[in-house]
């Protein structure tokens, strides 16, 4: 595979090389596997939405309010409370 750069991330790649990566190659395919990390979230949040839409959709929703903002918060304090590890 043949790449080619603009100067401006051909200076990148070359500082990246004075920072520690070992040669083009790997300075390339770690922006590649962040790339693909950025769009498997991309894609996650996509679904999500697409999720919470359909719940709109079907009338599967509850109006924002302080009651329900206070429940949100309780449970959430629940679940932190659940997962700290006690002190001994």
């Amino acid at each position: 595979m043949n790449v080619s750069l603009t100067d401006d991330l051909s200076e990148f790649v070359a500082d990246q090389l004075q920072q520690g990566y070992n040669n083009q190659s790997e300075v390339i395919r770690d922006g590649l596997r962040l790339l693909r990390a950025r769009n498997d979230k991309l894609r996650h949040l996509r679904g999500a939405i697409d999720l919470g839409l359909a719940d709109v959709n079907a009338g599967r929703t509850k109006p924002l309010t302080d009651d329900l903002l206070r429940e949100i918060a309780d449970r959430g304090r629940r679940l932190a409370k659940s997962r700290k590890p006690e002190r001994t």
